[in-house]
């Protein structure tokens, strides 16, 4: 398969997935490398594929973005956006002016699929909801109640609605196919309960009981603020090997300073904290999350905002065990995640909060349904039909296909929403530390002595210790020069040096004062007395963990 066969107005399988990535790599090799972290549970491989130019150095000495896409397994859009960040980097390389600085000075680590034995149990009928990995299936991941299954064999799972005088739902009077929820005091009407389509173990004939998952939910497995209590979270921190081979490359690769990691739906960029409110968090960091934020919003036209202030319902009960705070609050790397697709705003709706849409509006579930039924037809929307169910008697299965409205966009709508979300991740990448032996001076003083001085630049948005809880975690490494000269020697002062941290744009952006703004230093010199005979080679080297490795050679004449 040649990698021009790319599309984007589909959704792949792990075998077609893994096709289209060696068939990439493959067309570019001198920029694009492919690689196992691991297994699954299953065997799969976890595939990565590392993006630089090897001609214009390692890729350990450049600072590098990281990319990983369906943690959860029905996430399937995320793991397209995924492959399309590939994509471009590889395709356009020589053509765009940004992809090929980014590819030539930065290196992009991608994972496009890290749950591939969830992925491939949601992709085939009945296109299972499903959160977890490979440990469990959506038969074993609850112990009793109700069980997804595709009780009425029509290939989807889609929704129950079952007579019940107490229940909390009715038929929209415009539209019975639409569900609305029965107000408060109301009574007098033909009601129902919704559950999820499947079927009910261990049945008391009241109750029907929908327990939490233990599901292999990787994103409630890492180390921080990692709670048994939190649905599928594992036995421990990092107990699922998909999850650990993650966090195991991402210790490997200090060199990591940006993140993002997609998920859907939502259409919102999350940043942190997932635990806190923002009023907890540095000033510095917030600033540098919300003028990225922008960014992201000029490009996708999703809001950013807070995990915990605006994506929290209970804030007694705080998201825990999730990636973005552990590379954040441990590791201080600008780390974001992009919620896909945003059904809502698709059809139409205003909406007022960044949770689900109140289920009372029925105009906006008109129009929900309305965009669903054109541009999903029966796969979106299944038409409300009467089944004789083993546990609850005459019922009727239809309603939404979640999966394929709610959490995946129509696939002739996909390509826009992996553009814009890949693009938005490049300027992310952009805004990286970078630092550069910016001159190097060497001034003859007689007697095989030479002055040599070097100054060192971040010529990067981001600052070279990336963000104040890096420094408060006492894990942000400062920038590093060094000379080294051929047969001769340094006399005086260290031949390798400390230059601390060095700041980046970003903080030229503050509010400005009529009484002056004082500034860190973007720059900073260094020199060193040498001894050398003359044409002997002298080379600069400047190193930042973060910022990359740059070395600049000059004559002793």
């Amino acid at each position: 398969m040649m990698a021009s066969s790319t599309r984007f107005d589909r959704y792949y399988t792990y075998d077609e997935m893994t096709e289209q990535l060696q068939a990439l790599v493959a067309a570019h090799p001198d920029l694009a490398t492919l690689r196992s972290l691991g297994q699954s549970f299953a065997g799969r491989e976890v595939w990565l594929v590392e993006i630089t130019n090897h001609a214009t150095g390692p890729a350990l000495e450049k600072p590098g973005f990281y990319i990983d896409a369906q943690i959860h397994a029905e996430e399937h859009a995320t793991s397209a956006t995924a492959l399309y960040a590939i994509w471009h980097l590889l395709e356009n390389y020589g053509k765009d002016e940004e992809a090929t600085r980014l590819v030539d000075t930065q290196v992009f680590y991608v994972l496009p699929r890290i749950n591939p034995d969830g992925a491939e149990m949601s992709l085939v009928p009945p296109f299972q909801n499903w959160c977890g990995n490979g440990r469990y299936t959506p038969e074993t991941a609850r112990h009793e109640g109700l069980i997804a299954e595709d009780v009425n064999g029509d290939g989807y799972l889609a929704w129950m609605r079952v007579p019940d005088a107490k229940g909390e739902w009715k038929k929209s009077a415009t539209n019975p196919d639409v569900m609305i929820q029965r107000a408060p005091g109301e009574e007098g009407g033909e009601y129902f309960r919704l559950y999820p389509e499947g079927s009910i173990r261990n049945f008391d004939g009241v109750d029907v009981k929908v327990e939490k998952p233990f599901d292999g939910n990787m994103n409630r497995n890492f180390p921080a603020n990692w709670s048994r209590e939190e649905y599928g979270a594992g036995e421990y921190p990092l107990s699922e090997p998909e999850a650990a081979a993650m966090a195991r490359f991402i210790l490997d690769h200090p060199n990591i300073c940006g993140m993002c990691a997609y998920h859907t739906h939502g259409g919102v960029i999350l940043r942190p904290s997932m635990t806190r409110p923002d009023a907890a968090m540095p000033a510095r960091d917030l600033a540098l999350y919300d003028a990225i934020g922008k960014v992201g919003t000029e490009i996708t036209g999703y809001p950013t905002i807070s995990i915990y202030e605006g994506f929290t319902p209970d804030k007694s009960k705080p998201r825990r065990g999730g990636l973005m705070d552990w590379t954040y609050e441990e590791m201080g790397i600008i780390s974001i995640g992009t919620e896909l697709w945003d059904l809502e705003a698709a059809a139409g709706v205003n909406k007022t909060s960044h949770y689900n849409l109140h289920p009372a509006d029925g105009e906006a579930q008109m129009k929900i349904y309305e965009f669903v039924r054109k541009h999903l037809g029966d796969r979106g929307w299944r038409p409300w039909t009467t089944f004789e169910h083993p546990q609850l008697g005459t019922i009727e299965i239809g309603g939404m296909v979640n999966i394929w409205a709610y959490r995946n966009p129509p696939e002739p709508m996909l390509e826009k929403v992996c553009r814009d979300n890949a693009l938005f991740n490049l300027r992310h990448a952009a805004a990286s530390p970078r630092v550069l032996v910016d001159a190097v001076t060497v001034e003859s003083l007689g007697a095989d002595l030479y002055k040599v001085r070097a100054v060192v630049s971040n010529h990067g948005y981001l600052p070279t210790n990336l963000s104040d809880v890096a420094i408060e975690k006492g894990i942000a490494k400062p920038v590093e020069v060094s000379i080294s000269i051929d047969g001769g020697e340094v006399v005086m002062n260290p031949a390798k040096v400390e230059l601390g941290h060095l700041a980046g744009r970003n903080e030229r952006f503050a509010p400005w004062s009529p009484w002056g703004q004082q500034w860190t230093a973007v720059s900073k010199p260094v020199e060193w007395l040498v001894r050398a005979p003359q044409g002997s080679a002298i080379e600069v080297t400047a190193k930042s963990e973060k910022g990359g490795t740059h070395r600049v050679k000059q004559q002793a004449s």
